[in-house]
């Protein structure tokens, strides 16, 4: 029987309409809890670069940012830095590292223990990608919720269409009476397959988007650092 108010409706379904919002309710609760999650997780990475970057314009010797950088988990820009860092002198103090960065040339033809500049690149195309999988941690299940819950609501739908049919027959008659409270029911698994979808479908873009701008800013980053590198053994060369 037909009863006002979302509780009066959800308690006359049926039991597999009762299943069906059940598995939406869990979607979007699960989906929701990502949602936030990512947006700290987001708003994190963006305050820790911003950090960074400015650290690194105030900083003379950019070695001296070796150890804050690391405190910085949450940037992927700062997890550049350390990864190159690492890779040209790897387990030093500030003093050593940067007599090393001196000393180990970035061009394949120096000694063997200076890594050159391909395998540096190598190496930061590596961290940044590691860092777009930690962006896009939980993502995958967003993109999920967007694409099936609609379906999921309107195999809803259609199982209580069916059965409002089907009452419909045993009572022996059409009238709008008789017709309408089922089909109401039915119409609220699609309803709650949409209000799950939507916002998961919302949140998936908005972050790809964040993701985007991420990677260009460390991307951006990177060949500037790099560069500096670069710049920076050719004076020492010049003075040698």
């Amino acid at each position: 029987m037909f009863q006002a108010g979302p509780m009066g409706l959800v308690g006359s379904l049926g039991a597999v309409s009762k299943v069906i919002l059940l598995i939406l309710f869990l979607f979007s609760v699960i989906s929701w809890a990502i949602i936030l999650y990512k947006w700290r997780a987001f708003r994190s990475s963006d305050r820790e670069d911003q950090r960074f970057l400015a650290a690194y314009a105030r900083a003379k010797e950019k070695d001296e940012l070796h150890r804050p950088a690391r405190r910085m988990a949450a940037s992927p820009i700062a997890a550049v830095f350390v990864g190159v860092m690492d890779r040209i002198a790897p387990e030093r103090d500030g003093s050593s590292r940067s007599q090393l960065i001196d000393s180990h040339s970035l061009d394949p033809s120096s000694e063997p223990s200076g890594p050159d500049r391909h395998y540096l690149d190598r190496a930061v195309a590596c961290i940044v990608q590691d860092q777009i999988s930690r962006l896009e941690a939980y993502l995958p299940f967003l993109a999920t919720t967007g694409n099936i819950t609609p379906f999921i609501g309107l195999l809803g739908t259609v199982l209580g269409i069916i059965d409002a049919f089907r009452e419909i027959g045993q009572q022996g008659t059409a009238s709008i009476a008789a017709v309408a409270p089922g089909v109401a029911e039915a119409l609220i698994a699609t309803a709650a397959g949409l209000f799950t979808a939507i916002p998961a479908v919302i949140a998936y873009n908005y972050y790809l988007t964040r993701i985007r701008r991420t990677v260009f800013r460390v991307e951006t980053f990177s060949l500037e650092f790099l560069n500096s590198l670069k710049t920076r053994l050719r004076q020492v060369e010049v003075r040698g």
